[in-house]
């Protein structure tokens, strides 16, 4: 289940981000997520699974008129090979449409493979 980021959240949400290899100091993700706060077109999203009832991964996203820019997407280890990163981008897809989801030069080959598999 795709819930949005709020204060409450904050060190599950830097747990996750600490995956992106980029963002593994508390400074680094301390600016991410102000970074994030700063404009209304830059969103936080956490997945809560529904086996666990646990947060396991994170999206950060910028939303355009046209398209939808996923910047971060990190999944707990432990929930790597489950497919997961898909469903996130088929519920981001669905929840923005008919806006399309585009990828940074991190997380363009994850969305490129996405779009060929949906």
């Amino acid at each position: 289940m795709l819930v949005e980021y709020k204060a409450d959240y904050q060190k599950i949400t830097m747990g996750l981000l600490s995956y992106v290899p980029d963002l593994k100091e508390t400074n680094r993700l301390m600016k991410e997520l102000t970074w994030y706060a700063q404009e209304d077109n830059r969103q936080l999203f956490l997945w809560k699974s529904q086996e666990t009832n646990d947060f396991v991964g994170v999206l950060g996203i910028e939303v355009e008129e046209e398209f939808i820019l996923v910047r971060h997407i990190s999944i707990n280890p432990s929930f790597r090979e489950e497919g997961l990163a898909h469903r996130l981008l088929d519920v981001l897809a669905a929840k923005y449409a008919p806006r399309q989801l585009v990828g940074t030069i991190e997380t363009g080959p994850l969305i490129a493979k996405w779009h060929t598999e949906s």
